[in-house]
């Protein structure tokens, strides 16, 4: 098994076909693209055999990833542009899966007290709940209004109670017919940091991407369906260094375009040779951009509206 150090499966499909000299697709692994806008790409990736779930490492499902472009300086039309689209790939999932009125419960995962891990708790405040109004002001809501509740559990290091736990609680006494949990994810792209949805019907293990591993959030563990919807806020050092040397010599190969070492360094993913360097010093660390609190607060928006509009 490859060290993806990567949450998103279309990531760790681009490592293996790199990894691997594979110039078609791969074994048991289907991919599409779809041009939604100039600033807005998204790649559907589903892993329909055994084959397919061993070479990415992940289980077989559906991985859609929604890239957007200039979400730093993103304005109010290109927010409702990305949360559109998000709505349309979660509410193909959604329905897949659940009637058109059955309750679902949407989670946030995340310590709303450190940036890059306070997405979900984040975003969990602009999603509009109905459970409580239907229960006792249904008169107030349009019939075939879909009970929609939220929570966000904490995390472990501050509740003492792991995030799994409190959900079979909630479920058990609420009986939601699906969960939606929201959390940010790790990348091995600088590019992707903040810029870059996905959402999988395979559920979740937290932290999984940081060596943080927590137990798994998925149909498995929980009975019902959960729809995973994450964003890469952070990266190791290892992964950012091994960018740079490949814009590096990107910038050294335009003036010596026949240097076959560098050639062949640019072919090479240097990312376990890095860490091994890094790693022994504690150099290895979680980086995310001094830009963190904006992008946070726009894909906030960007993900609370796509979900509300598409329950």
């Amino acid at each position: 098994m490859y060290n993806f150090r990567t949450d998103l499966a279309v990531e760790r499909r681009e490592i293996f076909k790199k990894a691997n000299k594979i110039e078609n697709e791969i074994d048991g692994v289907e991919a599409e693209e779809i041009i939604d806008s100039e600033e807005i790409t998204t790649t559907r990736v589903k892993i329909t055999t055994e084959e397919g779930e061993k070479a990415l490492g992940k289980p077989i499902g559906n991985y859609i990833t929604i890239d957007i472009k200039k979400i730093k300086s993103i304005d109010e039309d290109g927010i409702q542009s990305a949360a559109d689209v998000l709505s349309r790939e979660l509410k193909s999932l959604i329905d897949a899966q659940i009637g058109k009125a059955e309750d679902i419960l949407v989670v946030g995962l995340g310590n709303e007290y450190v940036t890059p891990d306070s997405l979900g708790p984040k975003a969990i405040t602009e999603i509009d709940v109905t459970r409580h109004i239907l229960n006792y002001m249904p008169e107030y809501l349009e019939e075939g209004t879909r009970p929609v509740s939220a929570i966000s559990p904490g995390v472990l290091g501050t509740t003492g109670i792991e995030t799994l736990e409190i959900l079979k609680g909630i479920v058990d006494n609420i009986k939601p017919k699906l969960i939606i949990v929201i959390d940010a994810l790790a990348s091995r792209s600088i590019e992707r940091i903040s810029s870059t949805i996905q959402i999988a019907d395979t559920g979740i293990v937290p932290g999984a991407g940081v060596g943080n591993t927590r137990k798994e959030l998925s149909k498995k563990t929980l009975g019902i369906p959960v729809i995973a919807l994450g964003i890469p806020t952070v990266v190791e050092s290892a992964v950012l260094v091994n960018d740079c040397l490949d814009i590096f010599i990107e910038k050294l190969q335009q003036e010596a375009q026949s240097n076959e070492y560098l050639n062949k360094l640019k072919d090479e993913d240097n990312y376990e040779t890095i860490k091994e360097a890094l790693v022994p010093n504690d150099y290895n660390m979680i980086v995310t951009p001094k830009e963190i609190d904006d992008l946070i607060d726009n894909m906030k928006n960007v993900v609370a509206r796509g979900i509300n509009f598409a329950l």
